[in-house]
């Protein structure tokens, strides 16, 4: 009887482990296979892998940037407003610096905290020259440092499921806020 009684019990328990993001094996198209180190905003060392198990929406930016940047900001920032609150738990929204010689962790928490994207929610990362471009390239974001103090780039924001594979990407400064909130929607809801 004892036996039966912790077969049923282990039975239950792996039938209520139904959240699809405790697989243990990455898809093979995961972006946390990536190896390269980061920096968020307070300075901690991290990898890509750390941000598994939230749907995560991605955007390449440089704080010092004049035109586009602050479109793609205000771009996240509406799409955080618009995440229904008991998903926001769920969600990590990442803002990566293409510019990492000037952005670093502190600049990178001033510019979060004046911005109002200092909840926990936020994540700012920097790494280096080549770890930056290997995620640009992953992500199909194109950048190039036009003078000292300006690049030109692309504008893309990506959603990423909590397994680390691309849902959907929308590119161009008319983003579709709906579009990429709907998205995250169904990936916060298949996951959890």
């Amino acid at each position: 009887m004892k036996v039966f009684s912790f077969c049923l019990m282990l039975l239950l328990i792996f039938s209520s482990c139904n959240n699809k993001a405790q697989v243990t094996e990455l898809p093979k198209d995961s972006i946390f296979h990536l190896t390269s180190k980061w920096k968020n905003q307070h300075g901690k060392e991290m990898q890509l892998k750390d941000l598994h198990g939230k749907t995560l929406v991605v955007v390449m930016i440089y704080t010092s940037c004049k035109s586009a940047c602050p479109i793609l900001v205000s771009k996240m920032k509406h799409i955080e407003a618009k995440i229904p609150r008991k998903d926001i738990e769920n969600v990590n929204l990442v803002l990566i610096t293409i510019d990492p010689t000037n952005d670093v962790p502190e600049k990178l928490l001033t510019f979060s905290k004046k911005n109002g994207m200092d909840g926990p929610q936020w994540t700012f990362l920097t790494s280096n020259e080549d770890d930056t471009q290997q995620l640009a390239n992953v992500l199909a974001m194109k950048y190039k440092k036009i003078d000292p103090i300006d690049f030109s780039h692309s504008n893309i924001i990506t959603v990423f499921n909590p397994l680390g594979e691309m849902v959907s990407q929308e590119e161009g400064l008319e983003i579709n806020v709906e579009r990429v909130v709907s998205n995250v929607e169904k990936s916060v809801k298949e996951f959890n």
